[in-house]
């Protein structure tokens, strides 16, 4: 089967890729293998170089890049040339921190001295998604890589040209040659992928049903994993909330990426004595938003990625006005070519209601009414996912507890829209996933956390010695 990206602004294909045979993937593998033996005893100052001059390659293409996100899967400029923005600045943040981030650990013992280190695992397999075609790779690649890992990506087929394109910024950013690889690989392949003996662990972006299919095999193989999978976040608007900043926010977070996203905001759950305001503004600023052609100015959402993400987006909004559910604004697949779908807002959104209990991925808001605060974040946590949430009020120290105690999720923002950033720690929690991507903890998911203890002190006596019969 051939690879084939398509424009979703205009239904046409863009170009065909045909996959790599089982030859060239065992010929990959072995040139990961022995890039990794190298890279791996490079120092963190040429590593950082490395990723230093990546951050500058994109940045200097990043407008040629923002055209093929906008092409292949419908971005609009802007937001493509902020994510390249954002992966050059995801280098040059690991570049300057991944030595002082894996310091090995002095830890006081009996030993003459002991401590922990971090080296790399090897060649990590990266399965990526085509939502953040440029972003979701190198928010693992930067610290992955700077740990002395190497990576191989599989990427969503219908991005198969940012695939190529990465592995070409890798080249000119004069990465020594196989740190990274790309995979051209069918998805029936990677199962194969993650039980080769090379491969040393595997990150995944994407689905619930991924999700459990890669963990499976990497169970299967007893391979370390980080997935970061759907979610159906939640904003809390609390009766006290900034009306203003909040419907801002609101509308911001979800129709990022026309609404394809795993952390837009999905489900509004507003306290009563505000909803009809809320509902009022909320419904005046989505019917401000501008659909259209990704590639022409002052556009602010393009069509959706895939003809069937839109069927399937239509039918939860067909599905959810069935069982109740009110349809405000939007609502209708438009008659034009390209996978189109307006800003969509429901109201009168209850638990059994699709558009409350499943990943809504795209321009539709559902907007659930809550009695009380209590009421609300009960409302908040009822989902299989823990991805993101917020909190709107004025009371931020009430909002931070909220946020920091009530809200089942591994990202809380208070009186703002959930967003990754490099310092910080990226993941989730429930059926959005486990492990972290970016901050300390993310290069440390792809490490041997190794205890190194050296014999010959002169402390006796300890619990160690007491112990020592124990294991």
């Amino acid at each position: 089967m051939t690879f084939t990206s398509i424009n979703p602004a205009t239904g046409r294909v863009i170009a065909r890729y045909e996959p790599q045979s089982e030859r060239d993937i065992d010929c990959l593998l072995d040139a990961s293998s022995r890039a990794f033996l190298a890279w791996r005893e490079t120092r963190f100052s040429e590593r950082a170089a490395c990723l230093a001059s990546l951050a500058n390659r994109l940045r200097e293409r990043s407008e040629e890049l923002a055209r093929l996100i906008a092409a292949e899967m419908g971005k609009p400029l802007p937001q493509g040339e902020a994510e390249v923005e954002k992966c050059a600045w995801v280098c040059e943040h690991y570049a300057e921190h991944a030595e002082a981030l894996l310091a090995a650990e002095s830890v006081e013992t009996e030993a003459k001295r002991s401590e922990v280190v971090f080296p790399p695992l090897g060649a990590v397999l990266a399965i990526m998604p085509w939502n953040f075609p440029f972003w979701q790779f190198f928010r693992f690649a930067a610290p992955a890589l700077m740990a002395g890992n190497v990576a191989v990506l599989r990427h969503a087929s219908n991005v198969t040209g940012c695939a190529l394109e990465i592995d070409k910024l890798s080249e000119e950013a004069g990465l020594p040659a196989d740190v990274l690889r790309v995979a051209l690989v069918d998805k029936t392949q990677v199962a194969d992928m993650i039980a080769d003996p090379r491969i040393a662990a595997v990150t995944l972006t994407g689905s619930v049903e991924a999700g459990r299919a890669v963990a499976a095999a990497a169970g299967g193989a007893i391979k370390k994993t980080v997935l970061e999978l759907g979610g159906s976040d939640p904003y809390v608007i609390l009766r006290d909330a900034d009306l203003e900043l909040a419907v801002e926010r609101c509308v911001a977070s979800r129709l990022i990426n026309t609404g394809q996203s795993c952390i837009a905001a999905k489900r509004f759950i507003v306290e009563e004595p505000l909803l009809e305001d809320f509902v009022a503004a909320f419904v005046e600023a989505m019917r401000g938003k501008r659909t259209g052609d990704p590639l022409e100015a002052d556009v602010d959402l393009g069509p959706l990625a895939q003809a069937k993400g839109r069927d399937r987006l239509h039918e939860q909004v067909r599905s959810s006005i069935a069982a109740g559910a009110v349809c405000v604004l939007g609502g209708e697949i438009p008659s034009s070519a390209g996978f189109f779908y307006p800003p969509t807002v429901l109201t009168a959104v209850q638990p059994g209601m699709a558009a409350f209990d499943t990943e809504v991925f795209g321009p539709v808001a559902a907007i659930v009414c809550a009695p009380d605060a209590e009421r609300a974040i009960e409302l908040a946590n009822r989902t299989e996912y823990g991805l993101g949430a917020a909190v709107f009020t004025k009371d931020v120290e009430r909002g931070r507890e909220i946020a920091a105690r009530r809200l089942q999720a591994g990202n809380c923002f208070v009186n703002d829209f959930v967003r990754s950033d490099p310092r910080l720690p990226f993941g989730g929690v429930k059926h959005s996933g486990y492990g972290r991507e970016l901050g300390a903890f993310g290069i440390r998911e792809f490490v041997n956390v190794k205890t190194v203890w050296v014999g010959g002190g002169t402390k006796s006596g300890g619990p160690a010695e007491k112990c020592r019969a124990a294991e």
